[in-house]
């Protein structure tokens, strides 16, 4: 899993010295090993063990220009630290992988590196494929093409559904596949998800806008939508609907 980049690893280890000291300047510097890791996802990691420090960092970034990868490492240790990270950091870093270069990128890696757990759409209460189905006809005139359809793993209170475009799957929270989980709840989400596939993403310069202004405008266009949204809300608190 490990890349050998050695230029880039002791370029990481050097800016991270340096932002150590800044963020702990009565602190003196622990031993810092880097990895530069073919993750299926654009994630890095950060601990602190036996008096040093270990970054393991996605191999997307071996090449990345310094300011960006000083902006990682405000990130990583600030939470490591507990020390407030300033925003030109978090506003930096996004921008970064927000550009349509550098997301074809990682879209790629997902596609070749990534797993994807997709259950079968058949829930214990509901079957996904005729929830998506019924949705497409009603609101799209059946002109969606289906994705993959499954439940998470866990029944999940923050994470309702979400469409994956890496494997072109939508995936539904355990928690709508319930007797008391009330069909139009599980509708509004369904539909919500198959808005991102009506209305993909756009791109402003470094900055994408997953919520379109077309897709808050379509989504209006759902029956019961505030009672849906409430029943939603009772649902996450666990409180019945």
């Amino acid at each position: 899993m490990q890349v050998e980049c050695a230029p880039a690893c002791e370029a990481a280890r050097r800016a991270c010295a340096q932002v150590f000291a800044r963020l702990r300047p009565r602190t003196p510097i622990p031993p810092i090993e880097v990895e530069f890791c073919r993750f299926a996802n654009a994630d890095s990691y950060i601990r602190l063990a036996d008096g040093r420090l270990h970054l393991r960092i996605t191999d997307l970034l071996s090449g990345a220009p310094s300011p960006v990868l000083e902006a990682l490492l405000y990130i990583l240790l600030g939470k490591l630290l507990r020390k407030p990270v300033p925003g030109l950091y978090t506003r930096r870093y996004r921008a970064y992988f927000n550009r349509q270069e550098v997301r074809r990128s990682v879209h790629l890696v997902r596609q070749a590196r990534g797993r994807k757990f997709i259950s079968d759409p058949q829930g214990s209460h509901y079957h996904l494929e005729e929830v998506f189905e019924a949705l497409n006809v009603r609101f799209f005139h059946g002109l969606l093409a289906r994705p993959r359809l499954g439940w998470s793993r866990r029944p999940s209170r923050t994470t309702l559904g979400h469409f994956d475009l890496s494997h072109n799957a939508i995936v539904i929270s355990k928690l709508l596949d319930r007797a008391e989980a009330p069909r139009l709840a599980l509708d509004y989400v369904m539909f919500h998800e198959m808005l991102h596939l009506r209305y993909p993403s756009t791109q402003r310069g470094a900055w994408r806008r997953v919520h379109t202004k077309d897709l808050r405008h379509a989504e209006r266009a759902f029956p019961n939508l505030k009672e849906a949204k409430d029943l939603l809300k009772k649902l996450c608190l666990g409180t019945p609907p």
